[in-house]
């Protein structure tokens, strides 16, 4: 369809209470864009209300519809039925992982609720395929191992598949899930088939989390879609039909179709692209500003970019209980809108509660007997023509200035926590209950209010552009990464174009290169860019179609291959566990043993990514393979040191190469290979295995290894950093050993998981081994296990450092109790009295960060962060909270180095290695990872006294104080070590 030279568009915004529509203008200079509005409220058929809401915008609009250029719908339809789990919207859905002999551990659907489960989980299969980092093929595809699968699933009738295969974001060359993809409709015709890549980003299995939700969503996204369709043909409106997608772009309907998905958070970002337009409408100039969207429950603050575009929210987050990586507006969410309750007494408060949809009936201005929100604002004389307000004559006049007073100091908290930099910023209000917001605010230099900000979700959807991402691992050993960044750059612009945008008015949206810890000459690049729609219809979807060009043997027989989860049987229901229940669990202590719990496990990898003190790598889907292991009927068992026998042998490990790398080749194999083999070569047996570090997935390692499963073998409570550290020397076994070759730690053994086994059995120099494995590593995919030289306890008595298994459930429980006691604004003091109270540990700086570099120096992720302290909410005099002021820098080599606080122009060096420095996520009590760090999170920093393993020699502090890693600074105690209480000791029962 050729742009008319008016061209017109409709912008339709269905929200929970109300559908939104808008007539546009969009000839470029046009004064007055917006030729109608209407609202009205959203009915049980969404397609029904579409129709009836565009129909009335027309008619207020009273222009030719052939000068339509097109229909762009936000909906939350998709997002509400898994919301939900409306069985009669969603599919049964079958996983086909292309991971040879990675990623096994670690199945798909490990990470979802039981309740989900039950309604989604499908046959999965385990296939031949998958990438390495660098691009190269664990395995080629088998087209008679796929057709087998195809048997078994024809066999269950399966009409819903995900094809997941690792690295496939960066397949551009093998194309392998698109090859699978075309076997599996050729032999199931009529299934429908998602490819992982198509939908998501690095990271397998949060990418194949969302494949999998979007495919449970297929049938009824296709019916929807056809719903809509027909509201507009049904309204003689000829032109294409867009739905928006969640990050304020296009989707053509048969993209939405095949990836509703897309659609889940399409209503936020419509709200802040909305806010641009009518912002651009006034001349205001493009710059940082934050929306805010009030409505009748809630509020949402987001910011909106000098792009236009809402800045993004970190790379994974939660839906329905599944963790997701697809794009997503960073959005702060807080519960204040127009029907929110006050209430008046020593002190008023407004919210969280709501009247919500029934406000017409509640609120004092509409004839109710509830004092909310809007009523205040209309006893202020701020209603407009909103209600009655001689109804609220009799709202004092205190009472309506606390309330505002309140109302002012809960949007100034949230400004000040979205806020990127110190300086003022401009608020665009939008949403009905905007009244709710006074013009003046601290820390805002003005508050807009635009002509139609009420319909500001539709303007949004109307004015959607076309978009391309790509996320990919390059190559930089022969060009710099600003040159290949550009490169890429470039590329994102030209798929852009391809998908219809207008070349002339095309840019790049976002750009980021994240190094990629443990590696030379490799980058992560990901990069969007954006357009105006050219006014001709995307070109026809090819996905369904992908792959066909691929031939193969489709006519020697087969036999049916075994789903990997054929014979499990799960509980329908999740266990919810209380405030109560945490208080009153107990461990299972088994004689000298704990035995480990599903609970147990969630705790320990909560606390082990706190002690890695950002680096480590997040143990998330290390606890979620263990897990599955304690499911089958595996045991793990943990014990402490002195329960070992005299003459026992403990041999140690863990993990080795990039964290990053764990996120795509999921645990996999068997995780006792490396111990194995390193016992054959030695000839010695094991009474006990331990962790090379506490911090990170390496905490969880052993547990794997030691499992009934497997070796059958205790895990220690302790290891042999009592953090996380960046190279394979810093270790308290180097410490204590007597020379400079690494005796100790040698021999060792690594294995790739894939067939190709090393030993090391001496060195130069300590230093000569970690650079040697690494090196290994590399050419091993830059992920392998490592098994360390069996111990004696004699030995271990000096170098371990003990209790910090115990130490990290104790971390993971706190953050826990927390949270179900609703008190995790104070979750650092909650935290340092876990660890062993202020002598121990200290919160270091709470605030938002505000700046954030990477660089890679031979393998290795360099850094810093800053963090601006930011206001205060009122203190609750039962918890007083800590004040701060000033900046803290956080300088991090893959973990956190030291902690410079500046005030005005001094600087002051408050904590630094060996004491541990975690950088948590103010919102949950949860750790952050050095490549997690983003613009503008709320974080508060914990500062730990590290063991006297590497406080109390000099050589501890020469291998692990901050002159290890170029910083002439001598080292200060944060405080007084105090050794972790043992689990076991704690809680073993006494005859």
């Amino acid at each position: 369809m050729t742009v008319s030279q008016s061209p017109l568009r409709i912008g339709v915004d269905v929200g929970g209470t109300n559908t939104d529509a808008v007539v546009l203008d969009l000839t470029p200079g046009c004064a007055a864009p917006v030729l109608a509005a209407h609202k009205a409220p959203t009915t049980p058929d969404v397609a029904e209300g579409i129709q009836a809401a565009i129909a009335a915008t027309l008619a207020v609009a009273g222009v030719d519809k052939r000068r339509i250029q097109a229909v762009a719908i936000g909906t939350t339809s998709f997002v509400n039925s898994l919301i939900e789990r409306d069985a009669t919207k969603l599919e049964r859905v079958a996983v086909v992982r292309l991971c040879g002999p990675f990623s096994r551990r670690c199945p798909p659907f490990a990470s979802f609720p039981y309740e989900l489960r039950a309604v989604l989980e499908g046959p999965v299969f385990f296939a031949n395929g998958g990438l390495e980092v660098d691009g190269r093929e664990i395995d080629p595809i088998d087209p008679a191992e796929i057709r087998a699968i195809c048997a078994a699933m024809r066999e269950r009738d399966v009409r819903a598949v995900v094809v997941s295969g690792c690295y496939s974001p960066i397949d551009d060359e093998f194309r392998q899930e698109e090859r699978v993809g075309a076997i599996i409709r050729a032999e199931l015709p009529g299934a429908r088939v998602t490819l992982s890549k198509d939908v998501a980003h690095i990271g397998l299995l949060q990418r194949e989390n969302a494949t999998i939700l979007n495919a449970a969503l297929l049938r009824y996204a296709e019916s929807t879609v056809a719903g809509f369709r027909a509201s507009t043909a049904a309204l003689d409106l000829a032109c294409p039909i867009f739905l928006t997608s969640n990050d304020g772009t296009l989707m053509t309907c048969d993209q939405a179709a095949r990836l509703p998905i897309r659609t889940f958070s399409s209503g936020p970002t419509n709200s802040m692209r909305g806010a641009h337009f009518l912002a651009s409408l006034t001349g205001a100039k493009r710059e940082t500003a934050l929306v805010i969207d009030v409505g009748g429950t809630t509020t949402e603050i987001g910011v909106l970019l000098p792009t236009g575009f809402p800045r993004q929210a970190g790379a994974f987050h939660e839906l329905v209980g599944v963790p997701l990586n697809f794009s997503m507006p960073h959005v702060h969410s807080m519960g204040l809108g127009g029907g929110s309750r006050v209430r008046v007494g020593e002190k008023t408060t407004v919210g969280p509660d709501s009247v919500g949809y029934r406000i017409t009936e509640e609120a004092l201005c509409f004839g109710g007997r509830t004092l909310v929100a809007t009523d205040i604002a209309v006893a202020a004389g701020k209603g407009g023509r909103i209600g009655d307000a001689s109804l609220v004559a009799g709202v004092d006049e205190a009472t309506v200035k606390s309330a505002q007073a309140r109302i002012k100091a809960m949007i100034e908290l949230a400004i000040d926590s979205m806020k990127t930099s110190a300086a003022d910023v401009p608020v665009y209000l939008v949403g009905g209950g905007a009244i709710l917001v006074p013009d003046d605010l601290a820390g805002v230099s003005h508050v807009h209010r635009f002509p139609y900000y009420d319909a500001a979700n539709a303007v949004g959807a109307a004015c959607a552009q076309v978009s391309a991402v790509i996320d990919t691992f390059e190559d930089t050993s022969t060009k710099s990464i600003a040159v290949v960044q550009r490169e890429v750059e470039a590329r994102a612009v030209a798929r852009a174009v391809a998908n219809g945008a207008d070349p002339q008015r095309t840019n790049v949206v976002e750009s980021e290169a994240i190094p990629i810890a443990y590696t030379t000459g490799k980058c992560r690049f990901y990069v969007k860019a954006a357009g105006e729609w050219t006014g001709t219809a995307a070109a026809q979807d090819e996905a369904a179609s992908a792959g066909a060009e691929f031939k193969w043997d489709a006519s020697s027989p087969v036999t049916l291959a075994v789903p990997a989860n054929g014979k499990r049987e799960l509980p329908n229901l999740d266990v919810q566990v209380t405030a109560a229940d945490i208080l009153a669990y107990r461990p299972t202590i088994e004689g000298p043993h704990w035995v480990l719990s599903e609970l147990d496990l969630e705790w320990i990898a909560a606390g082990c990514y706190i002690l890695g003190t950002g680096g480590g790598g997040n143990p998330a889907t290390t606890m979620l393979s263990i897990r599955e292991l304690v499911r089958a009927g595996g045991k793990v068992r943990v014990m402490d040191l002195e329960s070992l026998p005299e003459d026992a042998k403990v041999v140690w490990g863990g993990g080795i190469g990039s964290p990053e790398v764990v996120l795509e080749r999921l645990d996999g194999g068997d995780p006792s290979e490396a111990t194995r083999a390193l016992l054959d070569l030695v000839g010695v047996s094991a009474s006990a295995v331990a962790a090379i570090e506490i911090g990170g997935g390496n905490g969880m390692h052993p547990m794997a290894t030691g499992c009934s499963a497997y070796l059958d073998l205790p895990v220690i409570d302790g290891d042999f950093m009592g953090r996380a550290y960046p190279t394979g020397w810093q270790t308290t076994v180097n410490v204590f050993d007597a020379g400079d070759r690494g005796e100790m730690s040698l021999p060792n053994a690594m294995c790739s998981g894939n067939g190709n086994n090393t030993f090391m059995t001496s060195a130069k120099h300590y230093l000569d081994i970690d650079r040697i494995m690494r090196a290994g590593c590399v050419e091993m995919g830059t992920h392998a296990d490592v098994a360390c030289r069996p111990l004696e306890k004699s030995f271990l008595r000096k170098a371990l450092v003990r209790n910090t298994v115990s130490q990290a459930w104790r971390l993971g429980r706190a953050v826990a109790l927390a949270t179900k006691q609703a008190n995790i604004g104070n979750v650092g003091r909650v935290l340092v009295d876990a660890v062993g109270g202020d002598k121990a540990a200290k919160v270091l700086f709470a605030g938002k960060i505000t700046d954030v570099g990477r660089h890679t120096h031979k393998g290795h992720t360099y850094g810093e962060i800053s963090i601006q302290a930011m206001a205060t909410e009122e203190d609750d005099s039962r918890t007083p909270k800590q004040r701060f002021e000033g900046v803290m820098k956080i300088p991090f080599k893959n973990e956190n180095l030291m902690c410079k606080h500046v005030v005005g122009d001094k600087e002051t060096i408050v904590a630094g290695v060996p004491d541990l420095i975690s950088v948590l996520d103010a919102q949950n009590g949860l750790a952050l990872g050095t490549p997690e760090y983003k613009y503008g999170q709320r974080v508060l920093v914990l500062g730990i006294t590290a063991a006297p393993q590497w406080t109390s020699t000099k050589r501890g502090l020469e291998l692990g104080a901050l002159p290890a890693f170029g910083y002439n600074v001598p080292y200060t105690p944060l405080g007084e070590y105090v050794q972790p209480t043992s689990v076991i000791q704690e809680y073993a029962v006494v005859a």
